[in-house]
């Protein structure tokens, strides 16, 4: 724990460079982290400040718009795309489970208004396989 304390009090240490400004024997001025010479004079470097203007401004907060838009549009399509499939699969699980049912044989039925037995014959059964067998490659790939 000590030495993380003497190590967290040495890095500010660390961070704060000196800089010092000087002039050689041709008149050129210098910069540099250490003092050469005895004309050597520490400069202090403050952070510049950049200040935007109100276009500026404005620019940044449109184009921040226009990406949480495009943003919400692709969130949003995902989404329709994701219910689709989602519909898609339920759909195509029902057909396989009729095409199934009517694979597995036995006698089919309609009711009418009458509530009496209509029973379906052979060549219907074989017209309705047909028509979800193409429905299932139709949609189901």
């Amino acid at each position: 724990m000590r030495h993380f304390i003497f190590i967290a009090l040495l890095v500010p240490a660390f961070a704060s460079a000196e800089i010092y400004r000087w002039t050689d024997a041709q008149g050129r001025v210098h910069f540099s982290e250490k003092p050469s010479g005895s004309g050597a004079e520490q400069v202090e470097v403050k952070p510049q400040v950049v200040e935007r203007d109100d276009a500026t401004r404005e620019r940044e907060q449109r184009a921040q718009q226009y990406f949480d838009a495009r943003r919400d549009e692709k969130a949003q399509s995902q989404a329709r795309a994701s219910a689709a499939r989602a519909e898609r699969n339920k759909e195509c699980s029902e057909l396989r489970s009729n095409l199934a049912q009517i694979q597995r044989g036995g006698r089919y039925f309609t009711t009418d208004a009458n509530g009496e037995r209509s029973y379906i014959d052979e060549a219907e059964v074989e017209a309705a396989r047909s028509r979800l067998s193409s429905r299932i490659a139709e949609r189901c790939g």
